[in-house]
Order: C-alpha cells, then sequence, then structure tokens
C-alpha cells in the first residue's frame, strides 16, 4: 500500500494512443468494432473521475475508528449505500452476526531476571490528527487468541515456521510449557500460535522488529512513514487452513436469525488459537531480548534492535494474561447492483472491505475510495443511456480483517445464485504509489494485460504494462525477468494470503482477480493507530494520483468483462501457467530428495558432528525417511492435453452470431469443474484442487493437496492427489474439447 505532499487536483488521464497509422489494438472478448466502441466508453468513463473524490471520500471514511460491528463501521456502510443509490445503483445493506472478540484484560510483564512491565499502547502523535482518538480505538491485540493466564520462561523462536522450532530442536531448547517470542513476517500470522501450541508452547508474543516495519526501513512516523518504536501491528490470528469467515459458522451464512443449534459452541471452532497470543512493539520487545540468556540466535534470526539476540530459555520469564469479550456483532455489507441489458443472469462482482483495525487509511479506505470512483463513472454512463451487457454488482464487505467475515458469509448465503450466476470477482485490498501487482486465476491473463497497455502511469507517462516491464526486468524473478526483456506478457503473480477474494475462488470455483498498486510507499504503521489520512496523504498516495489509476485498471477490467461480446477468458496463458506449476512442483520435490539424501548421508558419516564446535555444541538434524520417486505423469498429461485444446481454440474466429451468449454459459461454468466434489484433505471448506490453503504458511498455493502432502512427507496420499489432481484437469480440458472451435472468440 504507500512521500512528498502533493497539491490535490481533477486526474483525468486518456488512454496510451496507438502509433500513428497503425491499427487499433485488439481487445480480447471483442470484435474490431466493438474494440473501438469499447474504448470510446472507457474515455468516457475516465473523463468521470477525479482525484479530489477520493480524498473526500478517504477523508470521510478515516475520520473515526471503524472496525466491524463499531458504531462508525455501520455508519461508513449507511454512507458508502447512500453514494451507491445517488449513482443509480439498487443497493441493499445486508447484516450478519459475526463473532469479534475484543480484550477485557490484556497483562505482560517480566517477573525476573528484572520487572518491566508492557506499556501495550500507542502513543497519540501530534503531526496525525486522529491518533488520539483512545476511546474509539481497538488496543493492540490479535482477535482470535485464546483467553489465559500464563507465567513461564521465554524463548526466542525467530518468526515461529516450522524450519525455526527444527533449529531450537537441533540447539537442545523445548518449547514445551515456554512462553515463544516470535516477529511478524515469514507468513501469515496466524501460522504463529497454531505452529507453537503444535510444538507445545503454553504462550506466543509477537512482535513488531523494526528491521521490517520501522527505523531500519527509514524515518519512523511523523518524520517518516515507518512504524515509530511504540507502534505495533494488530491482527487477526484466525486458522484460516480449515475455512475462512465466522469460527462459528463455516458452510453457513451467519444471518441474524440464524436456527438454533447451527452455530459451533466456541470450544469447537477450530479456527480459534489453542493458547494465548499477544502482538507487542518493538519498545515493550527490547526489555524481553535484553534479558534472555543461552546461545545467541543464529545470524538470520537477528533482527534491528539494539541488543543481542538471544535464544533462551530464560533467565527471562513472563507472565502473560489475557481475557476477551466473546460476543456476536453485526458485520455489515454493502450490495449494490446494476441490472444488466442483454444479459443479466451473468455477474460480474467488484469488491473492497471497508472494517479496518482502527482508522484505516491505507487498509482498506485507498483501494475502496478506488473502487466508489469506479462505481460513481459507471453510474454517470448508465446516466446517459449507457447499460451493461451483463450485471455489474459492486461490493463493499464488513469484517474482513477479523478473518473475511463478510465476504464469507454473503458468499455462503448467497451460494447457489452465486454459482449459477456469477462469472468473475474482481478484488482489491489497498493502493499505494507504485507499480501495479495483479495476482489471480490465468485465464485473465490476456484481458488483464490488455487493460495494462491503455492505462498510463501517472509518474512515469508510459504505459502501466512498460513500467512494469522495466521494474521486472530489473528484479523479477529470473522467469520474469526473461519475459518483461522480450516484451512478452507477463503472468498473474501468484494468490497470497487469503483476503476477499477467497470464498468466490477457493469455495465457489469462480475466476478471481486481486489488484493494486504499490512499492513506492513507506507503510510500516500497518494496522496501527498511524494508518491514517495525515499519514496517507504525505507517505502513501499523495494527490491520489494512483487513487485514479487504479480506478481506471479495476474499472477497465470490470468494464470488459461487463461488456465483451464472449466472456474474455484465455486457456493459452492457463495452460501454459500450469505447465511451469508441474515443473515447479517437480523441481521441488526433487530438491527435496537431494537435501534429505545428503543431510542423511552428511550424519552418518559425522560430518555435522566434527563440524561442530563443541562450547556451542548444535545437534545434527534428525535423519528422515528417503524421498521416492513421485510419478508426476498425470499431472503433466493432462496439462498437455489442456494446452493442446486451448491452442487449438485460440485460433478459432469470432464467434457466430446469436450463439455467443449460450457459449457465455458454458464458459461461466468452466472454473467449476476445478472443484472437487469432498473438501480438500484436512481442508474441509476448500474445494477448488488448483488454488488452496498451505498448511504451513497459510497462503494459496497451486496444487494445495498435493503440496500439503509432501510437506508432510506422506507419499502415498501425494501420489494420490497427484491422480486426483490430474483427473480435475482431464475434465477441464475436456470440457474445453466440447466448445466448438467455431464458437470462441479468437486473439486478434
Amino acid at each position: 500500500m504507500k512521500r512528498l505532499v502533493l497539491p490535490v487536483l481533477p486526474v483525468l488521464f486518456l488512454l496510451a494512443a496507438a502509433p500513428a497509422g497503425s491499427a487499433e489494438p485488439p481487445i480480447h472478448g471483442f470484435s474490431p468494432a466493438r474494440a473501438t466502441a469499447q474504448r470510446a466508453l472507457e474515455a468516457r468513463f475516465d473523463s468521470f473521475l477525479a482525484a479530489e473524490d477520493q480524498r473526500a471520500w478517504m477523508q470521510r471514511l478515516t475520520a473515526r475508528p471503524h472496525a466491524v460491528g463499531s458504531p462508525y463501521g455501520k455508519e461508513n456502510a449507511e454512507f458508502i449505500a447512500g453514494l451507491f443509490r445517488s449513482w443509480g445503483f439498487d443497493t441493499r445493506i445486508e447484516e450478519f452476526r459475526v463473532l469479534f472478540p475484543t480484550p477485557k484484560l490484556r497483562r505482560l510483564e517480566m517477573i525476573a531476571p528484572r520487572r518491566f512491565t508492557a506499556g501495550l499502547a500507542e502513543p497519540p502523535i501530534a503531526e496525525d490528527r486522529t491518533s488520539g482518538q483512545t476511546a474509539e480505538q481497538l488496543p493492540i491485540y490479535n482477535a482470535g487468541s485464546a483467553d489465559g493466564d500464563v507465567t513461564a520462561d521465554l524463548v526466542y523462536a525467530n518468526f515461529g515456521k516450522p524450519e525455526d522450532y527444527a533449529e531450537l530442536e537441533r540447539r537442545g531448547i523445548d518449547v514445551k510449557g515456554k512462553i515463544v517470542l516470535l516477529r511478524y513476517g515469514g507468513g501469515f500470522r496466524g501460522m504463529k500460535p497454531k505452529l507453537a501450541a503444535e510444538h507445545g508452547a503454553a504462550g506466543c508474543i509477537v512482535f513488531s522488529d523494526p528491521g521490517g516495519f520501522g527505523f531500519f526501513q527509514g524515518d519512523p512516523y511523523p518524520l517518516g512513514g515507518w512504524l515509530p518504536e511504540q507502534g505495533a501491528q494488530r491482527g487477526s490470528v484466525s486458522d484460516l487452513t480449515p475455512y475462512s469467515g465466522d469460527p462459528l459458522t463455516p458452510f453457513v451464512g451467519a444471518v441474524p436469525d440464524l436456527a438454533a443449534g447451527k452455530r459451533l459452541a466456541r470450544e469447537d471452532a477450530p479456527t480459534i488459537a489453542r493458547i494465548p497470543v499477544l502482538p507487542i512493539s518493538a519498545a515493550d520487545a527490547l526489555p524481553l531480548l535484553a534479558a534472555l540468556g543461552g546461545a545467541v540466535a543464529p545470524e538470520g534470526w537477528r533482527g534491528r534492535l539494539p541488543t543481542t539476540y538471544h535464544l533462551g530459555p530464560g533467565p527471562a520469564r513472563v507472565h502473560l494474561a489475557l481475557a476477551f469479550d466473546w460476543r456476536l456483532v453485526s458485520a455489515w455489507d454493502v450490495i449494490a447492483r446494476l441490472a444488466g441489458a442483454e444479459r443479466p443472469e451473468q455477474w460480474i462482482l467488484r469488491g473492497n472491505h471497508h472494517d479496518a483495525w482502527v482508522n484505516g487509511a491505507s487498509d482498506p479506505v485507498s483501494a475502496l475510495v478506488a473502487l466508489l470512483a469506479e462505481a460513481k463513472a459507471v453510474g454517470k454512463l448508465a446516466a446517459g443511456g449507457w447499460r451493461p451487457k451483463r450485471t455489474i454488482v459492486y461490493a463493499a464487505w464488513d469484517g474482513e480483517e477479523a478473518g473475511l467475515l463478510g465476504a464469507v458469509e454473503w458468499a455462503e448465503s448467497h451460494a447457489a445464485e452465486l454459482s449459477e450466476h456469477l462469472a468473475a470477482y474482481v478484488n482489491s485490498d489497498g493502493n499505494a504509489r507504485g507499480t501495479v501487482y495483479t495476482s489471480g486465476v490465468a485465464t485473465l491473463t490476456t484481458l488483464v494485460d490488455q487493460v495494462y497497455g491503455d492505462v498510463v502511469d501517472p509518474e512515469k507517462k508510459v504505459s502501466v504494462a512498460a513500467r512494469l516491464r522495466a521494474v521486472e526486468t530489473l528484479y523479477g524473478s529470473p522467469d520474469e525477468q526473461r519475459l518483461a526483456a522480450a516484451g512478452k506478457d507477463l503472468p498473474l503473480k501468484p494468490f497470497s494470503v487469503g483476503t476477499d477474494y477467497t470464498p468466490f475462488l477457493a469455495y465457489l470455483g469462480v475466476p478471481a482477480l486481486d489488484i493494486g498498486y504499490g512499492g513506492e510507499e513507506e507503510y510500516g504503521v500497518y494496522h496501527s493507530i498511524y494508518d491514517s489520512f495525515d499519514h496517507f496523504n504525505r507517505f502513501v498516495d499523495p494527490g491520489y494520483l494512483y487513487g485514479v489509476a487504479l480506478a481506471q485498471t479495476a474499472g477497465r477490467i470490470v468494464l470488459r468483462l461487463a461488456e465483451a461480446d464472449v466472456l474474455p477468458l484465455d486457456f493459452v496463458p492457463f495452460a501454459d501457467s500450469l505447465q511451469k506449476a508441474v515443473q515447479r512442483l517437480g523441481q521441488s520435490i526433487d530438491a527435496l530428495r537431494e537435501e534429505t539424501a545428503e543431510t542423511n548421508l552428511r550424519v552418518a558419516d559425522r560430518t555435522y558432528e566434527l563440524a561442530d564446535d563443541p562450547l556451542h555444541p548444535v545437534k545434527p538434524p534428525r535423519v528422515r525417511d528417503p524421498v521416492p520417486p513421485l510419478d508426476l505423469s498425470p499431472l503433466e498429461k493432462a496439462v498437455a492435453h489442456l494446452a493442446a485444446s486451448a491452442r487449438a481454440r485460440a485460433a478459432a474466429p469470432q464467434p457466430a452470431p446469436g450463439a455467443a451468449a449460450g457459449l457465455d454459459r458454458i464458459l461461466l461454468q468452466a472454473e467449476r469443474v476445478l472443484l472437487r466434489p469432498a473438501e480438500l484433505p484436512g481442508r474441509p471448506w476448500y474445494r477448488h484442487q488448483l488454488y488452496g490453503p498451505s498448511a504451513v504458511t497459510a497462503t494459496m498455493v497451486l496444487f494445495p493437496a498435493v503440496r500439503n502432502a509432501v510437506d508432510r512427507r506422506d507419499w502415498k496420499g501425494a501420489a494420490e492427489e497427484i491422480a486426483v489432481t490430474g483427473q480435475a484437469i482431464e475434465s477441464y480440458a475436456r470440457q474445453l474439447d466440447r466448445l466448438p472451435l467455431a464458437l470462441l472468440p479468437g486473439q486478434s
């Protein structure tokens, strides 16, 4: 999400013009004549975008804290709904009753070798006008922590990843019964207490190291945009690997009148942490780290606080006491529809959440105001007599920060109609100065790449595609560098930790995108009281230039999805992405096999023992069972079939007149073929065979069932899941084979 204060002026960007005398670039899914008309429509759309709108909405929405269930959260929902109605959308607010714990007791004190009581508070800053709203601010805490009162020795465990606990074991350190001190980073925060509990820890403390968020990155706020030493990151620690959404109502929308017995008892909810966990600031972490003894932490574990990082256990001994008010609160989703004129039964959904941990300027309002700008411009187009071919739905979700509550409960409540009607979902969650970033399903690659070519970067005055290729040429992965330098279409980024696209993609099987700009911002104040209007206007997107760029980019994506002759899915980049993913899967398994064999050999020949420093002993790694060969041919054959089918259809002519609507009905259901009849193993809510959460990081990964079996070193299970996933891709390819060649849109 991300220095210089600029005057706020109306910002209108024109389409990048084609060279004189050249043909206009094609738009996938449109005939040449309709592509020309579409670009004219988009130029009119651009003319309705103004930066001062976004600034005004930003100031209004961030004026007070607005967490889910808060009075100002409801006021914001009503304000947003009023805007949509004024622009001509059929708008309603849907209420859900969801579990959102807030703290009644927070206490952290060191009782040995000396006494220290953590402040657990962020001081107001004079330069930040909303930072003093103490009475309305949620305090520093982690939603989804267990209640608990624990006194124990402290152990420093780096990021708290599986390999970190393995390293502690090699050093003879057992965290059982201890309180682990972890730094933020290295994966989703919800995995930190989960893995700590699995290793026997009694409690968990997570701090914001200045190496990741504070003075090591740049000047702390208010001099710069980075986290002050007393700032801390709130956040949910719900375990999103079993399911997302309300912890008490998996698979069922948490509507206010939900029947008795439909909610789980809190103690039966698997997503709630099993041990108490508390986030703290760098200032509160420093005395704890300084009091630790034992071995010095490995080099890669050392952060940027001015002390030696020791591992413990002890002599630091701490008392951690937490208690929560486990209550149901109202989440308010705003849903606004503009009915399609020709195919109203096909829906394009565009969403961003409106709730925040505190004032939430960067997360999420920076992207929410861009969404509002899009909707206003679409409304003005409609007021002038235009109507989209397909229905456009805008959504402002509530409760994302606490576990994707609003989006998930809405998706679960409307699962049947969404499965029938929803063609695509376009998400955002934050925005800043910099380069465009889009993760998504690869069938949408061509759509996104063509939009990139038609939007002008407000700083560099070239297309955002040209700027992205420059960045990837210098700083991308080897594959991205090669493609960018050659001027090739860049693949969409992989999905990361789940946000509001999760229920639509992984639960319902809807092609999804997640889009935003960033990379040049100073944004260490994530989930703190300093993520504010004042901070945003100085350090994130002064002038709201990239707010307009996001509105142009996501707006074009929505308009092209809504207006295309045929849904603009391109199966060639989808097949290419899967071929590369299968190759990477094989390479990772081969690397694991080689690493296991090498480690076992060096343990057997005493290399670790002989190389060890006897004054600072470290045990050899555990001997592991060898990694057997895994036959990836079911995946390889299925993807090869898909690639051949995709290329045959990419060369087909435009759809015959009158045939497009029928083809659309088939294409709308294409992604659903990849849903599993039953859930992914150990992931009861997730059904998509290609996208699901990692059991180690909770981030979205490709081939989740296969990868999670490999992570467990369950080779029999991995082989079975390779076959199952291959069958799903084969079914997808056979479905593509059944599409008449003459009905699919060509590439030019």
